[in-house]
């Protein structure tokens, strides 16, 4: 069975899971967040089979998260460290723990507690309007078609539901899906 290419897709979210979303992945960027840097701690700590580890390591090099430098020259051995690009999935991978720990954790609680370094506490990510500043949350937010918007495998529907400023056409031309428990469907269907 062929795999669904997610980088064709015209979505943001499709093509950051071609990057971020192979099984592993987000484990060994967080080993890495947290200073598990060497090919070998990485699989102590994960288990991993080597093999899909240094394909999930090759990965994340060619697309810019992860530099690969050597740090012993017999045998060649690796250390890997977050580029920017990779530090901006930081706020991804917090977002997936802290809804791990609300809706998957042992009873216990969470097993890991971010701190921030600044003030000491212990820090739950939130996210937050960028122009006025309130926390987001499903009810408050909405979305209107971007520049790059188009139709394409993943999103043939999206366009015509978002509406542009200044394209009152758009609006009309299809009205918004009528939302159920099982998702959002066109009217009528």
């Amino acid at each position: 069975m062929q795999r669904t290419d997610f980088r064709a897709m015209p979505c943001s979210i499709a093509r950051t899971l071609a990057v971020l979303g192979e099984p592993w992945t987000p484990l060994i960027l967080r080993d890495i967040v947290f200073g598990l840097t060497k090919f070998d701690e990485l699989q102590r700590d994960l288990g991993v089979a080597t093999n899909i580890l240094a394909d999930r390591l090759s990965t994340l090099v060619e697309h810019g998260l992860l530099t690969r430098e050597p740090y012993r020259e017999r045998p060649v051995r690796y250390r890997y460290e977050l580029t920017d690009k990779g530090a901006d999935a930081v706020p991804v991978l917090l977002a997936l723990m802290r809804w791990g720990d609300r809706w998957a954790a042992d009873p216990a609680g969470p097993p890991v507690t971010v701190v921030h370094h600044t003030c000491g506490a212990p820090a739950e990510p939130a996210m937050t309007c960028s122009g006025c500043g309130e926390p987001l949350d499903l009810a408050g937010i909405g979305a209107r078609r971007g520049p790059g918007a188009q139709r394409g495998p993943g999103a043939y529907l999206l366009p015509g539901w978002l509406s542009a400023p200044g394209r009152p056409e758009l609006r009309e031309a299809m009205p918004p899906p009528r939302i159920t428990s099982a998702g959002r469907f066109p009217p009528g269907r």
